[in-house]
């Protein structure tokens, strides 16, 4: 299944790496490839996570804070968010279709 990111989303994602790396080098490359298996699990199982509402899910990633919050619209998957799992978190509701 394809997938996606809302320009929100990705925007997220890059200040997340971003943050990482200023951290500890190579912090960032570990946590894009804790979201690159999230986003495998999502692929092969879109309906597997739990919902955070009535259209959309989210997986968490596996050592980081952090999950992807994303709808399957017409076939694809949509990550709405990467969510910062310690913070507001209802911020993305408007990003819903």
């Amino acid at each position: 299944m394809d997938y996606g990111f809302h320009s929100e989303a990705a925007a997220e994602l890059e200040a997340v790496l971003a943050y990482y790396d200023g951290e500890q080098a190579g912090l960032g490359r570990k946590f894009l490839a804790a979201v690159a298996r999230a986003i495998s699990q999502i692929r092969m199982f879109p309906n597997a996570s739990p919902k955070v509402s009535r259209r959309s899910r989210r997986c968490r990633t596996r050592r980081f804070p952090y999950g992807l919050v994303y709808q399957v619209l017409d076939g694809e998957i949509r990550i709405i968010a990467v969510m910062d799992l310690r913070r507001k978190p209802g911020y993305w509701r408007d990003r819903e279709e």
